[in-house]
């Protein structure tokens, strides 16, 4: 429970440039999914009101607050960013063949990483450690190292245990794309927030282009006017 709970917080926490986690009340889709490729910050959601005509577009938390930092990056209306998505999951759906082959590469990469030994060595040596920790106590021995020694190898196993179900997390965004690709028979002719929210990691906005990143770790450039 305890490395799921960190998964999630480490998805829906930004880290800003200078270090500075940011986390919104928000629960729209885009919700720290809009970073600035200028410079590095979210973008918030904003109401405008312009001479009475209204409307809904994303910013550049550095052009809303002081960060420190400069920043003249686009403010994008909402509308803007649906289309954007709906053109990037069209894109890998033409380039479906394309897009296939890379994620296969992606999960070969995945699985060549996992290595269970280090956390079955740990769960053996802890067993062991327990035992001679209840020896050490009921004969009223100093206990103080190995107790040490355990309290280190809990610590190293909940992070091997991040690690694997990082990739666990990992394995199934791709395999979660690659299903879509295959079983999407058309292209999508309207934004679909419950779609986005499936494959959409983030958007990174720039001056010329947006750079969508699929979950599954594939991108996706929309070049705009």
């Amino acid at each position: 429970m305890q490395v799921q709970e960190e998964l999630i917080q480490r998805r829906t926490v930004h880290t800003s440039p200078n270090g500075k986690n940011r986390t919104f009340s928000c629960t729209h889709c885009f919700s720290n999914m809009i970073i600035c490729g200028n410079c590095g910050e979210v973008f918030r959601r904003v109401h405008w009101n312009n001479r009475g005509k209204k409307s809904v577009v994303w910013r550049c938390v550095s052009r809303l607050e002081n960060t420190r930092r400069f920043c003249d990056a686009r403010t994008v209306p909402e509308s803007q960013i649906e289309l954007i998505l709906v053109n990037a999951i069209n894109q890998s759906l033409s380039q479906k063949n394309t897009f296939l082959a890379t994620l296969q590469e992606n999960i070969e990469t995945v699985l060549s990483r996992e290595n269970n030994q280090p956390l079955i060595d740990i769960e053996l040596r802890l067993q062991e450690l327990q035992q001679e920790l209840l020896k050490l106590a009921s004969s009223k021995a100093d206990y103080e190292e190995v107790g040490a020694e355990i309290h280190r190898l809990h610590d190293e196993k909940q992070k091997l245990q991040l690690e694997g179900a990082g990739r666990d997390d990992i394995k199934k965004r791709i395999s979660d794309m690659s299903t879509f690709l295959m079983e999407q028979p058309t292209a999508l002719t309207e934004y679909d927030e419950a779609l986005v929210r499936r494959l959409i990691e983030k958007v990174k906005v720039y001056e010329d282009k947006f750079t969508v990143e699929f979950k599954s770790g594939v991108t996706v450039d929309i070049e705009v006017n």
